[in-house]
């Protein structure tokens, strides 16, 4: 009897003591809903807060309801009475969570998630490491900020982790840091946080991990392959990590991936037949990465497929306006013998099927009739011609339907009024013809997004009693559409956010109505290559408040510059009739990023504010005007500029040291102007810097030294013009050994340089390089930049001595201009060794000896000029030499053989063997007969003394050609476009 009263005391004494901590813990999660009551805005939470409403303070008349904390809302309770499962996700929670919270005294907690709240920026208290029994941790999109506290990663039983979409960083500590302990980890979730990291690879080990989102991560380095060999694994997602590179392994057993977005990296290679392996893939996104080679056939087995994307899309950002054919490189592609038709006949669970530049040649319209699932297909930028079959207007539950830039021809159907459900038309870029009425479209209810640019039709309204019941329309592209004034239908769209209706023949003012219209919600607008004149009214205020991108350059603008709103990120004005001077009220853009003000005729010094605003700039374009004085003196070590363009401009003075600021500076551009300086080696310590243009100013002195904190200096320099200035001295030999860029002879493919610069998540922009250089003898401008163009011109200038040897270091050259200097000594032989050479031109020096053979291993040489030297012997003959006519060789009194008129006298031809070089391949035959002229001195052959100036005919003399073309002016010599069309440069195009 005692034993039983013993037993039954201890268990009332245990039942007390549990709900003694069962009530503490109660009382904490009570404390933590008044704290965030406390916190919140009344007019916030209207409705309540859903799940807290349940939540009653416990007091000694409290129902059983309301004294057990377990059964509220939200609530998970343990046998023993313990909480352990807290969700409070959409629970309308708003209020900082602060690091002394009761909620951190929930020691027994294995499940949290405070997820889809609004936590006010406030950071991930550190004190979440107290809740060391956590299972599951979710604070996803929660308004989170700052730092990651590295004490998360004391929590060591993790099977959950997701605090995506929040603005966080990890900072101090790298991502394995972070989840080394996790080892029972099974969904890692981290979408849009800014890790700055690699990605460890001991990842590869975790073998429990079934879903990894570490999306727009900020990812660097190599991903892990191995990864993919998880055996658990069914969701990946590493997309939006630009730089971070990879591969596709083979796949060696079937793997239970179902989800793979690899969307916008950096990842290469082939993709390998055995992707088919991944039997349960339903979705893969392969878009907008660097792969290669052929589409696999396997492709057509994977039947589980629904949405597919695969292709570079070339065309974001800028371009020449609607290409027929794209000069760059095609990644992956349908391979001969193979039709994209086969490939995806059989796929038909698609709903989304996007194949983007992959060389599309075959009639895949067609096929697209048997995928009845689908409500999306993407397919621009290939080869697709022909007409829309009808076949195709079966498909009326589509929802997008975007197949710019191919080749399609005839009228755009009225059949397309069928697709009830379209919410997003693109036909832009074709060779469509005829009239399109904007009727077509009234049936469209759902309508968003129009494209029509870039064909041969003519939009019109014939009903203007029906314009105001047309679809209401976000986006609307009418570039080249034949319009003479503002479609009087936009009076009628009052939700348009971007509209491009560049390249038509729009004249006079932008009309009352149209300034009127839309201000509230246009982000982009696009009017260049017009005759636009002006605004009515003349504002000094652009009215749409919420603008992003403005552009109307290429018109006929005049008078003082408008300013665009504060939310402006974009302003190109460039190529219009502008005068005055820079407003001081530009500088209160602190969103700006690009600003383009190019070939204008605005005058003034520089507001010393424009270099505060340079330091969060990416472009600042300010060439062909009529500006003066100093450049400004206030860039900082937080500057972001990487495109800095003054040409054709009259700004004097030393070059102001805060450039040195610059670290991400890659292009630099300040020739046509009167500075006045020694040579800036300090710009050597800017590790980005790619392009210097120095031109036509009146620099001085020689080049030497090295910058103040580098050993070596300019490594990835690609073009350098010092061109038409005083420099002196000998050839800067230290500098041509550490141009490191220039070495590398790149047989891969290349692409254009330019700016990148992503508005958000959804669009990139892109602002190429554009530059004015003397190549090939000719003045030419370059509206785009290859990235493996590389040029030297150091010509007119006071340069004296011998050519030094390293310039034969640079295999990657193609252009160099030593010409007008005062060069002694010979033509290297070791300048055969730079087989990428295009241009050479050593004109108009001192130099001696005869023109070495060697060089005729340059068989990609188009451009070769030695005129007016003391050279002297038989010019070399074969391959590019039989194509350089006199005037590469006059001036030279000592020259003699073909294309002169002046005979060698030959007493042995040999023959040298043939080169077996990589390069043969290249030449009309596989053999290259080298023939070594040797003179006879006898009486019957005059030959110049190579010592004596004066020993050239003074008929073959010629004005000094540097003093002959005005900085920047082009060449008569140059190709000139037709009357009726315009120069393209930079251009910029928001997709």
């Amino acid at each position: 009897m005692q034993t039983i009263s013993f037993i039954y005391l201890l268990i009332i004494r245990i039942c007390i003591a549990s709900l003694l901590r069962h009530e503490h813990e109660c009382l904490a999660l009570f404390e933590f809903k008044q704290s965030i009551l406390d916190q919140s805005h009344a007019s916030f939470n209207v409705g309540g807060f859903q799940k807290l409403d349940s939540w009653r303070k416990i007091t000694s008349n409290a129902s059983d309801h309301d004294s057990d904390c377990c059964l509220w809302d939200g609530l998970l309770c343990s046998k023993k009475g313990h909480v352990i499962g807290l969700d409070l996700s959409q629970s309308s929670l708003r209020g900082p969570l602060k690091s002394n919270s009761s909620l951190f005294n929930l020691v027994h907690l294995q499940m949290l998630n405070l997820s889809m709240n609004d936590f006010v920026g406030s950071q991930i208290p550190s004190q979440i490491a107290y809740l060391k029994q956590l299972r599951s941790l979710d604070l996803s999109n929660s308004s989170f900020s700052g730092h990651i506290p590295i004490e998360i990663s004391h929590l060591m039983k993790l099977n959950l982790l997701d605090l995506s979409w929040n603005s966080l960083k990890l900072r101090g500590h790298s991502l394995g840091c972070l989840v080394q302990n996790f080892t029972r980890l099974e969904e890692l979730h981290l979408s849009g946080v800014d890790t700055s990291s690699f990605i460890p690879p001991f990842l590869a080990n975790f073998s429990s991990l079934k879903s990894i989102d570490l999306g727009n991560c900020s990812l660097r380095g190599e991903f892990p392959s191995q990864i993919f060999y998880l055996p658990k694994l069914k969701f990946l997602s590493i997309a939006r990590n630009p730089i971070l590179t990879g591969f596709i392994p083979k796949f060696l057993n079937i793997s239970l991936l179902e989800h793979v977005d690899l969307f916008a990296t950096s990842f290469a290679g082939s993709l390998p037949q055995s992707i088919s392996k991944l039997k349960y893939l339903e979705y893969l996104s392969l878009y907008e990465c660097q792969f290669s080679g052929c589409i696999p056939c396997s492709l057509s087995n994977m039947t589980r497929l629904t949405f597919l994307a695969l292709g570079q899309d070339v065309l974001i950002g800028v371009y020449p306006l609607y290409p027929r054919r794209l000069s760059y490189p095609v990644g992956l592609e349908v391979c001969e013998k193979r039709r994209m038709h086969d490939l995806i006949v059989k796929l038909t669970k698609l709903e989304s099927l996007i194949l983007i530049n992959i060389n599309i040649y075959d009639e895949i319209l067609p096929a697209l009739a048997n995928l009845t699932e689908l409500n999306t297909v993407v397919m621009k930028s290939n080869l697709i011609s022909g007409r829309v079959p009808s076949s195709f207007m079966n498909l009326t539950q589509l929802k997008i339907i975007d197949i710019r830039y191919n080749q399609l021809q005839g009228q755009i159907s009225s059949s397309f009024s069928n697709f009830k459900n379209l919410e997003c038309f693109s036909l832009a870029g074709n060779n469509f013809s005829g009239i399109v009425d904007l009727d077509t479209f009234l049936g469209l209810p759902k309508l968003e997004s129009l494209f029509l640019g870039g064909n041969k039709i003519l939009v019109v309204t014939t009903n203007y009693s029906n314009v105001a019941l047309l679809p209401e329309l976000i986006y609307l592209e009418l570039s080249s559409c034949n319009l003479r004034k503002f479609p009087s239908f936009l009076r009628f769209q009052e939700k348009i956010k971007v509209l491009v209706l560049k390249d038509n023949n729009i004249k006079g003012l932008v009309p009352e109505w149209f300034l009127n219209n839309n201000q509230e919600t246009l982000h982009h607008l696009d009017l260049s290559y017009n005759s636009i004149t002006g605004f009515h009214g003349h504002p000094h205020f652009l009215p749409w408040v919420r603008l992003e991108l403005f552009s109307i350059k290429y018109n006929q603008l005049q008078g003082r510059l408008p300013i665009p709103p504060l939310t402006t990120v974009v302003y190109d004005v460039s190529n219009n009739n502008l005068t005055e001077e820079i407003p001081p009220l530009i500088c209160e853009l602190k969103h700006l990023r690009v600003l383009d003000l190019s070939s204008n005729n605005m005058t003034g010094t520089l507001p010393p504010c424009v270099g505060i605003l340079s330091n969060w700039l990416f472009v600042l374009d300010l060439k062909g005007n009529n500006f003066h004085g100093p450049i400004m003196n206030a860039f900082t070590r937080e500057s972001l500029i990487n495109t800095i363009d003054l040409t054709e401009n009259h700004f004097t003075g030393q070059l102001s040291k805060s450039l040195a600021n610059c670290t991400n500076l890659e292009f630099l551009a300040l020739g046509g102007n009167s500075f006045e300086d020694v040579f800036p080696i300090w710009l050597g310590n800017l590790a980005k810097l790619q392009v210097l243009i120095l031109r036509s100013n009146k620099f001085f002195g020689a080049i030497q030294g090295y910058p103040t904190t580098n050993s070596s200096s300019f490594l990835k320099l690609q073009i350098i013009d010092l061109s038409n200035n005083g420099f002196s001295g000998q050839l800067p030999e230290k500098l041509f050994r550490t141009l490191n860029a220039m070495k590398l002879f790149d047989v891969g493919k290349s692409s254009f340089m330019d700016v990148e610069l992503y508005m958000n998540q959804a669009s990139l922009f892109r602002f190429p390089y554009s530059v004015t250089l003397t190549y090939k003898g000719v003045h030419t401008e370059f509206p785009h930049i290859l990235t493996v163009f590389t040029a030297i011109d150091l010509s007119c200038n006071n340069f004296e001595g011998h050519i030094p040897e390293s310039v034969s270091d640079l295999h990657g050259l193609q252009s160099i201009n030593l010409s007008n200097n005062h060069l002694t000594g010979r033509v290297l032989p070791s300048l055969g060794n730079l087989q990428k050479l295009e241009s050479l031109d050593l004109s108009q020096n001192k130099l001696t000896g005869a023109i070495p053979h060697e060089l005729i291993q340059l068989v990609f040489l188009a451009i070769f000029n030695v005129s007016f030297n003391h050279l002297h012997g038989a010019i070399p003959l074969g391959n590019q030499f039989n194509t350089f006519d006199n005037n590469s060789y006059m001036g030279n009194h000592g020259l003699c053989g073909k294309p002169l008129s002046k005979d060698c006298k030959i007493s042995v031809i040999p023959t040298l063997p043939p080169t077996n070089k990589e390069y043969d391949s290249l030449l009309p035959s596989n053999k290259i007969g080298w023939i070594i002229i040797f003179l006879g001195f006898g009486g019957g052959l005059d030959l110049a003394d190579p010592a004596d100036p004066d020993d050239v005919p003074v008929l073959e003399r010629r004005e000094h050609p540097c003093q002959q073309m005005p900085p920047y002016a082009p060449s008569s010599t140059a190709s000139s476009p037709p009357s009726d069309q315009r120069v393209q440069k930079g251009r910029i195009r928001f997709q």
